[in-house]
């Protein structure tokens, strides 16, 4: 299994609403490398969801149902799209801020290339982001 962080501003979809309708297809990347993340995602991948621009915050974790596909919002054949599920709320958002002064994260993707809207996670940090959204 692979772990994935997807970024949404939560005034055009949020966590909420995620959670409210079950299930989504993931739709509008228009960037090569979020798209080959995509390409890339599997039936059972866990995903975290990041609330980019308001909040700046990890809220969510979202599991993979439907591997990559045509995306319906466009005819051009180079964009795709998966569909996510809810799995759980984060007991606590973990925000940018205590991501860029963890040690063990100053290296994530979140941090590196904050512009790309789907990333790919290392086990050893999804895990870490889960014991700060512990705390």
């Amino acid at each position: 299994m692979n772990h994935w962080l997807v970024k949404s501003e939560p005034f055009k979809y949020s966590w909420e609403k995620f959670n409210q309708e079950g299930r989504t297809f993931w739709d509008g990347v228009r960037n090569y490398q979020a798209r080959n993340n995509l390409r890339a995602m599997a039936t059972g991948d866990l995903v975290m969801w990041y609330h980019s621009n308001e909040g700046k915050e990890i809220v969510g974790i979202a599991r993979v149902v439907k591997e990559a596909y045509q995306d319906p919002t466009t005819n051009d054949a180079n964009w795709v799209v998966v569909d996510l599920e809810p799995v759980e709320s984060l007991k606590r958002p973990v925000t940018l801020e205590e991501i860029k002064a963890d040690e063990p994260l100053k290296d994530i993707g979140l941090v590196r290339q904050g512009r790309l809207s789907v990333m790919s996670l290392k086990r050893e940090e999804f895990d870490r982001i889960l014991e700060l959204a512990e705390k």
